[in-house]
């Protein structure tokens, strides 16, 4: 049987008007900034006006480590809040904004599969409503005015040795992770060593997912550190006077984008940082608005849930004051077969054994979020090579784990067939049994912190960390930084920083290659083995694929 591709799925859906939409949930009208006839932006003074109903329940969408076969967590994102729409509950899903680096290279795009999609597809993976170019720009008049102030005498006496605040550009250039800036002569300022991050990774984008407000934004930005002086004492945004242009550049993208399913259920599609190297969730400002509009918000936080949930759970929960009553892990056939050894190719022939050697992957992540104190159900996102002995395996393991694991088939038939997924959340977080806490306090010290993620989640025998950078996480403490968070920024295709050990392996160490911290986002970035923080294109990139037809229609881009 042939399927159609999802891009051709989304071009056939029947698209509501965005109004009718925000009439589901009981935004006004006037309340809605619409951009063109499908997608729309909620006013903040709307947003305002909700925050004294109760919340809804909180369901987060994680996953096993990602393999090349595909797991589909926003697809079952997008399939479980349509599911639980189908089964009479008020349910909204919260997804990011994709990034135009992956789309063009290999990733692809954030708005699911099948006919579990949220549209307008291409506007999603694309430009949508301009978030990520106000991110890059706010950024990128800050890395102007730094060096602006340095050629003008440099009053603040900045190091331009110590200038920590490093470029951004919302596309995959491996080009510019390290580069010279300035050269030219006297008239271009003076020459110094720079680099490029991916917009996802900007300290602007974590700062924009975590502001509740726009004048929380202002302040995290005005926080965030640039440099340093030849005494070490830090300078910040705010010294530059640069956090209020900021604020204006970024004044629309505080705002969450509402658009729909392919079944016509509401969705925020808001933020955008990437889960191996930030922290990899949907805005706060979204989720926290969603919980005050539906009975169920379904929230996704990426790559597997080393990751992604681990900094859901310790640092967006935490900032927030959020508490989910259920976590869903995603797995799939394919992807424990890969975990068991079986190549790509070879993933369509039945083999049980495979599967059953793969799934220690998968109980690793779901004893990781039952320490947490939250239940957990698996979705078994169901693939058409799929066989009965195949799944039962994996059901059967995850009962031994003392949860449960629920087949569901919305790539294939929508909420129909997410609807059992949805009945089995709906149970558990009825029951209430979710005793929600992070696994490290406020009050570790940073070093503690780094080492209770790399034993506790990725059961590493220790994170090694050489003299310099225990120095200068001691150094943060005493500046105060000690409460903080940490993120770890670590490869997303194993619990080690081997992306080749697949399944659930021990008996390593976890190299930390470099500490950032991010003040303003209120979180100190661990850079581990040689994950990069500006990925780069693979050998054939999607981009060669893309193009336009005869009808002016987009091609390739799924």
């Amino acid at each position: 049987m042939a399927y159609k591709s999802d891009i051709e799925i989304a071009r056939e859906a029947n698209k509501k008007p965005i109004q009718e939409i925000g009439d589901t949930l009981g935004i006004p009208t006037e309340h809605l900034l619409p951009y063109g006839h499908d997608k729309a932006k909620v006013s903040q003074s709307f947003i305002n006006s909700v925050q004294d109903r109760p919340n809804g329940k909180l369901v987060l969408v994680t996953a096993i480590n990602p393999t090349p076969a595909g797991e589909g967590k926003t697809t079952t994102t997008v399939g479980l809040g349509d599911g639980l729409n189908r089964i009479g509950k008020k349910a909204m899903i919260c997804i990011r904004e994709a990034s135009l680096g992956p789309n063009f290279g290999m990733k692809g795009g954030a708005a699911g599969g099948g006919h579990a999609q949220v549209v307008p597809m291409e506007e999603m993976n694309l430009h949508f409503t301009g978030d990520f170019h106000a991110i890059t720009s706010a950024h990128s008049l800050l890395s102007a005015m730094i060096d602006n102030h340095i050629y003008w005498g440099n009053e603040l006496e900045i190091d331009i040795r110590r200038v920590v605040w490093r470029r951004v550009v919302d596309m995959n250039d491996r080009a510019l992770r390290q580069i010279t800036a300035s050269l030219g002569g006297v008239a271009n300022g003076f020459p110094r060593e720079a680099g490029f991050d991916i917009t996802v990774a900007s300290e602007v984008m974590a700062i924009l997912c975590l502001a509740k407000d726009l004048k929380d934004l202002q302040s995290r930005l005005g926080d965030m550190i640039v440099a340093y002086r030849r005494d070490r004492s830090p300078v910040y945004c705010r010294d530059l006077k640069a956090d209020g242009a900021m604020t204006v550049l970024l004044k629309d993208a505080m705002q969450p984008n509402l658009v729909q399913t392919l079944e016509n259920n509401p969705a925020f599609v808001h933020g955008g940082p990437f889960a191996n190297i930030a922290h990899g969730c949907n805005s706060v400002i979204a989720t926290t608005t969603a919980l005050k509009l539906a009975d169920y918000v379904v929230t996704e936080a990426g790559f597997g849930a080393d990751l992604g949930a681990e900094k859901f759970l310790n640092i967006k929960c935490r900032k927030a004051g959020l508490a989910p009553s259920v976590v869903v892990v995603v797995a799939t056939v394919r992807a424990m077969k890969m975990n068991g050894g079986v190549a790509k190719a070879d993933l369509g022939a039945e083999n049980v054994d495979a599967v059953k050697a793969g799934c220690p992957n998968l109980g690793r992540h779901i004893e990781n979020v039952k320490s947490f104190g939250v239940p957990v159900v698996v979705a078994i996102n169901h693939f058409v090579t799929d066989t009965d002995a195949e799944v039962q395996a994996i059901k059967d393991f995850v009962a031994s784990k003392g949860a449960e694991a629920v087949l569901s088939r919305h790539w294939e038939l929508g909420s129909e067939g997410s609807a059992d997924l949805a009945t089995k959340v709906a149970e558990v977080a009825e029951r209430g049994e979710a005793d929600f806490a992070p696994i490290y306090p406020d009050d570790m010290p940073l070093a503690e912190k780094i080492q209770t993620i790399a034993k506790k989640i990725y059961r590493a025998d220790e994170a090694v960390m050489d003299k310099k950078i225990l120095d200068q996480l001691k150094l943060w403490e005493d500046q105060g930084y000690g409460q903080l968070p940490v993120c770890m920024a670590k490869t997303q295709y194993s619990f080690s920083t081997d992306p080749s050990q697949r399944g659930a392996p021990t008996g390593f160490t976890v190299p930390v290659r470099e500490v950032r911290l991010s003040a303003g986002a209120g979180f100190v970035v661990v850079v581990c083995g040689e994950i990069m923080t500006m990925p780069g294109l693979p050998r054939v990139p999607s981009a060669e694929a893309i193009h336009l037809n005869d009808d002016g229609q987009i091609e390739g881009l799924f």
